[in-house]
């Protein structure tokens, strides 16, 4: 299957595991996954949740449409466990961290990692000054 996708040229020097990304988008989903780390090759291999199928054909039918030449296509997932594959690259993919949808683009560098690494659950904590309108106790602290 191969698909007929635009490549910019700041990612044609682009290798993975010594693949050119023209490379991977020609070759079959098996041999594609003996490129993958263990982790993401056994993955693969126990097969697509029911989930990731869904997303993978959404994936495949705005492909076959041309929706992403336009770049305004983005689609919005829950599957947090999906595969960066080489027929991703290019769409941006909104990913759900459990409480807002998280607008990631997938880049080249991106293949073989999970879609949840890019939308981090978590944001860091920033606390502010100790003492200044902290609590209402602390209104009463002499200040320096």
């Amino acid at each position: 299957m191969s698909l007929n996708i635009e490549i910019p040229a700041e990612w044609r020097k682009f290798r993975y595991r010594g693949k050119t990304l023209e490379e991977l988008l020609d070759m079959p989903l098996d041999d594609f996954v003996e490129l993958l780390p263990a982790r993401q090759r056994r993955s693969i291999k126990r097969g697509l949740t029911p989930a990731q199928i869904k997303l993978l054909s959404k994936i495949r039918k705005i492909r076959m449409k041309g929706l992403d030449k336009q770049k305004k296509v983005v689609i919005k997932t829950h599957v947090r466990d999906m595969i960066i594959l080489p027929e991703m690259v290019g769409l941006t993919i909104a990913v759900y961290n459990g409480k807002e949808f998280i607008p990631v683009r997938i880049t080249p560098e991106m293949i073989g990692h999970y879609l949840g690494e890019f939308s981090p659950t978590c944001k860091r904590v920033m606390h502010g000054e100790p003492g200044l309108k902290a609590t209402r106790s602390s209104m009463f602290v002499a200040m320096k």
